[in-house]
Parts: C-alpha cells; sequence; structure tokens
C-alpha cells in the first residue's frame, strides 16, 4: 500500500503529508487504524492495485456517527472502477456500522478526483482555501 501512496506525497498535492514515511511508520499508522476501523484493499493476482479506509471525523463525542474517507488507486490502474468499486463497499461496511455521514476532502484541483467522489454521491458542501501549502504553493480543498 505504501508502494500506491508515495506518489501521492511525492509527485502531487493530493496528500498534504511532505514526506513519505517510512515502511516502519506506515504500517505501525495501518495497524493502529484496523483496531478502530476498516481499511479495504483492491488487488487482483496478488497484485494491490488500490485502497480505501475510513477514519474519525473529528474527535469529540458529537461528531461519533461521521466518519472521513479516503482512497488511493495505483495510478496505472485509475478510470477502471476501482476507487468507486473501493468506495461504495466502504460505505456499505460503514452504515452497518451505524455512520451516517461520510467526507471527503479533495485537493484542488482535481477533476478526476471530484468526478469519482460526485459519482459515488459526494455533494460539494465547500472549500476550504489555501489550507495546506506544498511545492511551494497554497493549495484548496473541496469537502
Amino acid at each position: 500500500m505504501l508502494q500506491i501512496y508515495r506518489p501521492y506525497v511525492e509527485a502531487s498535492a493530493v496528500s498534504f503529508e511532505l514526506e513519505t514515511p517510512s515502511l516502519e511508520a506506515f504500517g505501525a499508522r495501518v495497524a493502529k487504524a484496523l483496531a478502530g476501523w476498516q481499511w479495504l484493499i483492491a488487488g487482483r493476482n496478488g497484485e494491490v492495485l488500490g485502497y480505501a479506509h475510513g477514519s474519525m471525523h473529528r474527535d469529540r463525542p458529537a461528531y461519533r456517527w461521521s466518519v472521513e474517507v479516503s482512497a488511493y488507486v495505483r495510478a496505472e490502474h485509475h478510470h477502471q472502477g476501482i476507487g468507486r468499486s473501493l468506495y461504495l463497499q466502504l460505505f456499505q461496511d460503514l452504515a452497518t456500522k451505524g455512520y451516517c455521514n461520510a467526507y471527503a476532502g479533495v485537493t484542488l484541483p482535481n477533476a478526476a478526483s471530484v468526478g469519482l467522489h460526485q459519482a459515488v454521491g459526494f455533494v460539494p458542501i465547500g472549500v476550504f482555501t489555501s489550507v495546506g501549502h506544498k511545492f511551494g504553493k497554497w493549495h484548496d480543498v473541496a469537502w
């Protein structure tokens, strides 16, 4: 999964991480998340093509039925329905656990990601302007 995530960190503003985490740090992050959250993996012939997961939307108790979601797909497998399939399964699983709202932040501009999120039912609710600084410029995030 780190091989999938690495280009999102190193070559884009999709992730606001400035350095790719080490394999150990990424593994620890996933292990900690798995204690309370599900991660879905899409694969074919033993190759991981993408993954999606939910995480806590906010720390305060009143937010407990809302979740933030993310999906990452290996670049050479974009536009094959993998992100869509991962998200739809993730939403079913989260609904089964009682979650009512899912939110996703999309760094702009990113027409493909905006399109994916709208295709799986997200409705634009706002933009955090100039919220992240990476590669020497400010980036907006749509929600």
